[in-house]
């Protein structure tokens, strides 16, 4: 066995490349996938062109930290704007419109949403009724803004 790896290199950098791979299946997130790529990839190179071993496992290391590294750079700059807010449900509230069940008195008062009852705090008193937009969400408390109806305004300043 030793002397079949000795005269074929190449066979023991595909069947290392696929074992590597192969273990990845079973969860490793990640941690095998580029050695067991660049393993397959010296293996091919090394059927084309013979080199000694030693050349073989620095290019095997040089290789994998290459492969790593672009992969890196590449999960860096993918956006990911749909999991931003995923451990902070409060911050998927920011934009929804509502129309207030209670006054707010003096810039604050409560809002009914889901299953519970949210403090709201807002610049100015709003009548019961008013339809309102979250704008952020600090701490506990969801800061709304009224929604001004600007065609609604318009025509009744025509009349």
């Amino acid at each position: 066995m030793i002397q079949d790896m000795a005269a074929y290199p190449y066979r023991f950098w595909l069947i290392f490349g696929g074992l590597l791979l192969a273990a990845e299946l079973l969860g490793t997130y990640g941690y095998l996938l580029w050695s067991g790529v660049s393993a397959i990839i010296i293996g091919a190179v090394t059927w084309v062109v013979p080199m000694d071993w030693s050349w073989q496992w620095v290019n095997f290391a040089v290789l994998t930290m290459v492969t790593a590294i672009i992969w890196w750079y590449w999960l860096k700059t993918r956006t990911v704007s749909d999991k931003q807010n995923l451990n902070q449900p409060d911050k998927l509230l920011i934009g929804k419109k509502m129309v207030l069940s209670s006054p707010i008195v003096n810039g604050a008062g409560r809002i009914n949403l889901a299953d519970g009852s949210w403090p709201i705090r807002c610049s100015e008193d709003l009548p019961e009724g008013t339809e309102i937009r979250i704008v952020a969400v600090e701490s506990i408390t969801l800061i709304v803004e009224a929604i001004r109806d600007e065609h609604r305004n318009q025509t009744s300043n025509d009349i």
